[in-house]
């Protein structure tokens, strides 16, 4: 088995157990090689620390796109050039769906609950100092994150079955029917609950317990419980999940109802007060750059936000990431030492973000131009390039790479500006397969400083959870369930502050702030995992304002011979995919697991 690295205090260089891949068969193993018996394990702090380490291993690293991680490709977000995911195509069944989830994350539970009921046997733990609480820290660690397991598993698959508490044998005859949504949900939150009152607010640096230990990052803290709560109550207050009648039909063999057919209202004020909690701790900010230049402060700001910005605004953190397989994905070919430029943002996308007077495209006085071409040229691109491009919000320079923008990473000799037309430098005619299906790539979380070819990559940890999301997930809830209330309009403009623009006044219904709302989701999440499921849980997909399904646009990228070449600059087809169905709320549940769990119940249309 590889060498893990410890916690200063447990294992000290979590990231690297987290990356290295030669660990992953072994996690999977029941006991550690050369152990006959938990008691081995469990008897040992090392081993001990070791299998908590283990614990940590599976949660997953959201920048490993377009693969391990692939929803952005799976919503409106991006096309990707390489291959069609399964859900867009129409071809997903209960043998071939991606990810694959529903099994690491259910090992991933039992290695949990392992730790779980056998930490109490460590002597050795507990003759230390403080050696008492290090156990209770310990297993409560293990118990939210078995806990928060259930929940990847839940967001991606529904209702799921809820093991016993003690871990049965590897071997044993699992018969057990999926628990209702709202049953999943009180267990996770209860789990949750209970593993607080064990994990600190902070790690603490041993020699100085005055001042954070910066070698426990990723670590489980309270805020950082306090976060997924919000996260998984906002799911639980969506339409999705709060009295969905339009899923009446999927019970267990029973007969038993998994989704609650009854609207319940108070979930939403369920959601605000627990995206309050974590703002209410104190202990985080939005990120912001200083800038004698306003708009390129909004631009550095949620630029730098992904290697600078999680110091202050991340309030749970993957403490490694293999940022080089989506930057180097996303980034144009005429990246020093080649990018793949197949991380391919959608027209939909592109149109989605606002001028940078704050106006939507298609507003009266925007400023927008669907025709032309600058004879201007600034930090973000050069004289030639589409008005479409000009003038735009500061987020969209950090998120879209375009025809005439400024390279997001070092450049090939010569190379600066990015030509996604035909025969252009990382047009289509270039390669095989590395090219630009829409005519753009995604840009956000690419580094100035990286290097292909001289192999030099800004190492960062991944924000999961950052305060920019806590304030989103409260302005939304507090609109559906208290509408008009002014931190509704607090909250949502400290967002939009962020990004340049300019403050929303009052004044808007419901239903307009709504729009406003998920629009603002929409653009400052981007990319980040969360678009696939919210257009689910608000039961959008299938509209027409909000369509995950049917035909997506861009440039036409088999034509233009330079910049400004108006045949490039058109909108076309670039992506057709399957018709939206029920089904695709949910992923079907392994055929293999079905076959030998008897009880677990398909969902309807698969």
């Amino acid at each position: 088995m590889k060498k893990v690295i410890y916690f200063k205090m447990i294992l000290p260089a979590l990231l690297l157990v987290l990356l290295a891949p030669g660990c992953r068969k072994k996690f999977l193993d029941t006991v550690p090689d050369n152990i006959t018996s938990y008691k081995d394990v469990f008897t040992s702090k090392k081993m001990t620390e070791e299998w908590l380490a283990r614990c940590y291993f599976p949660i997953p690293d959201m920048w490993d796109q377009p693969y391990k991680f692939p929803w952005a490709c799976m919503s409106d977000e991006v096309d990707n050039t390489w291959e069609t995911p399964l859900m867009n195509s129409g071809a997903i069944t209960p043998d071939n769906a991606t990810p694959k989830n529903w099994d690491p994350f259910y090992q991933a539970i039992r290695l949990c609950g392992v730790l779980i009921h056998n930490i109490d046997q460590n002597d050795e733990i507990r003759s230390q100092p403080a050696g008492e609480e290090l156990l209770k820290q310990y297993r409560a660690e293990a118990r939210f994150l078995r806990a928060y397991y259930y929940w990847l598993i839940m967001k991606q698959y529904g209702p799921i079955p809820i093991l016993e508490d003690v871990p049965p044998p590897a071997d044993a005859d699992h018969q057990i029917p999926r628990s209702s949504w709202d049953e999943c949900v009180a267990h996770v939150l209860a789990e949750m609950d209970k593993a607080s009152e064990d994990v600190p607010v902070e790690h603490m640096n041993p020699s100085n317990p005055t001042v954070p230990d910066p070698t426990q990052i990723g670590r489980i803290t309270k805020p950082v419980i306090l976060a997924v709560k919000s996260q998984i109550l906002l799911y639980h207050a969506s339409p999705l999940f709060n009295g969905n009648t339009e899923l009446a039909d999927f019970k267990n063999l029973d007969g038993k109802q998994l989704f609650n057919q009854t609207y319940d209202a108070n979930r939403w004020k369920q959601a605000a007060d627990a995206a309050l909690a974590v703002i209410n701790t104190g202990r985080y900010s939005l990120y912001k750059v200083a800038d004698n230049n306003p708009f390129q402060a909004a631009f550095l700001s949620y630029r730098n936000l992904f290697w600078d910005g999680y110091k202050v605004e991340a309030i749970w953190i993957r403490s490694a990431t293999n940022s080089r397989q989506w930057e180097q994905h996303c980034a144009p070919r005429n990246a020093n030492g080649e990018g793949y430029s197949g991380v391919s943002t959608t027209q939909e996308t592109v149109d989605a973000f606002r001028m940078s007077n704050g106006k939507k495209i298609n507003e009266e006085n925007s400023g927008y131009k669907e025709t032309g071409f600058t004879t201007t040229a600034n930090n973000y691109y050069v004289s030639g390039t589409s008005n479409m491009y000009v003038g735009r919000e500061a987020r969209f320079y950090v998120n879209v790479t375009f025809n005439g923008a400024k390279i997001p990473v070092v450049a090939a000799s010569g190379q600066t500006v990015v030509e996604l037309f035909r025969t252009g430098n990382s047009g289509r005619d270039g390669s095989s397969r590395n090219w630009s299906t829409t005519g753009y790539t995604a840009r956000k979380n690419l580094h100035p400083n990286t290097d292909f070819r001289n192999n030099r990559i800004q190492a960062r940890p991944a924000m999961m959870i950052r305060l920019g999301e806590i304030y989103l997930n409260y302005v939304e809830a507090l609109n559906e369930y208290d509408p008009g209330n002014p931190d509704i309009l607090v909250y949502l403009n400290l967002i939009r502050s962020r990004a340049g623009l300019p403050a929303m006044a009052a004044g808007l219904t419901q239903e307009q702030m709504r729009r406003e709302i998920r629009l603002e989701r929409q653009i400052e999440l981007m990319y980040e995992g969360h678009r696939y499921f919210d257009t689910r849980r608000w039961k959008v997909a299938g509209t027409e304002a909000y369509r995950q399904y049917g035909e997506f646009h861009g440039m036409d990228v088999y034509a233009g011979t330079s910049l400004s070449d108006p045949a490039f600059h058109k909108r076309v087809v670039a992506d057709i995919r399957t018709p939206w169905d029920r089904k695709n709320y949910f992923f079907p549940a392994p055929q293999a697991d079905r076959d030998r769990n008897k009880q677990l119940v398909q969902f309807p249309g698969y």
